[in-house]
C-alpha cells in the first residue's frame, strides 16, 4: 500500500490532507517483498525509502521461508540509502519470499 507523496512546492491543500489521511490509514512508500536469490547467502534489496539507520523487519510469506526464519537477518551495517542487504540460508529453494518493513 503506497502513500501520495506531494512535490515540495505543491500549493493545493487539498492534495496535502489527501496524503495526510493516507498516512493516518496505514498506507506507507517503506513496504516491500523479496524473494531470497536461491543457491546465495545474501539478496539485496531496493528500497528508495531506507537509510542508514533505518531499521528492517521481515515477515515470511511462503513455506519456505517460514522454514528459514531463523537464520535469516539483516545487519544494521548492511542498511544503507537506497537498499538493505538479507543474509540468508543458501540452499536451491527459489519461492523464500518474504514481506518487509523499513522503518526510521
Amino acid at each position: 500500500m503506497s502513500a501520495t507523496v506531494v512535490n515540495t512546492n505543491e500549493q493545493d491543500l487539498t492534495k496535502f490532507a489527501f496524503a495526510l489521511q493516507q498516512l493516518a490509514m496505514g498506507r506507507s512508500n517503506a513496504v516491500g517483498s523479496v524473494t531470497l536469490t536461491a543457491n546465495a547467502a545474501t539478496t539485496t534489496v531496493t528500497a528508495p525509502n531506507c537509510g542508514a539507520g533505518s531499521k528492517v523487519f521481515l515477515f515470511p510469506a511462503t513455506a519456505n521461508a517460514a522454514a528459514i526464519v531463523a537464520a535469516t537477518y539483516v545487519l544494521s551495517a548492511n542498511v544503507t540509502a537506497g537498499q538493505f542487504i538479507v543474509t540468508h540460508t543458501n540452499n536451491a529453494n527459489a519461492d523464500k519470499t518474504f514481506y518487509w518493513v523499513a522503518l526510521g
